[in-house]
């Protein structure tokens, strides 16, 4: 399986802008720029996108792993923060934040178990060469 995206670019970094678009269409031509990145602009960006897919990614890995040991997740919700250094353009890594309802038969422990292993090993975190942190809280 292959999964594609597609950018394009017009003008010089700081006052030129472009398009991302993917080949589901749900980003089609959506707008990022100098300001979208590293700024306040309207748009999206690389890091934004990143943040998103690990978050995503993240999520469906817990419910799958809940899922493999019989449980079904109630509500799952991640939020991904990726922390940009912008003096030495790189990303010095992600911190995950994952709140779920309490699910029937799954104690505090295991579930954080069960997270601690989708951090590990959900597609995007492997590959992912930064350090991934995580908290959970279950109610």
């Amino acid at each position: 399986m292959k999964r594609t995206a597609k950018a394009h670019w017009t003008g010089n970094l700081m006052e030129g802008k472009g398009g991302i678009t993917t080949q589901s269409t749900i980003l089609n031509d959506t707008q990022y720029s100098f300001k979208t990145r590293f700024a306040d602009g309207i748009g999206t960006n690389p890091e934004e996108l990143i943040a998103a897919a690990h978050a995503g990614c993240f999520t469906m890995a817990v419910s799958a792993t809940l899922a493999q040991a019989g449980f079904t997740a109630n509500d799952l919700a991640t939020e991904a923060v990726l922390d940009l250094d912008l003096q030495n353009l790189v990303i010095n890594g992600i911190h995950l934040s994952l709140t779920a309802s309490a699910i029937d038969g799954v104690s505090e422990e295991k579930f954080k178990e069960v997270a601690e292993g989708a951090k590990a090993n959900c597609i995007v975190s492997k590959s992912l060469n930064v350090p991934i942190t995580l908290d959970v809280t279950y109610a």
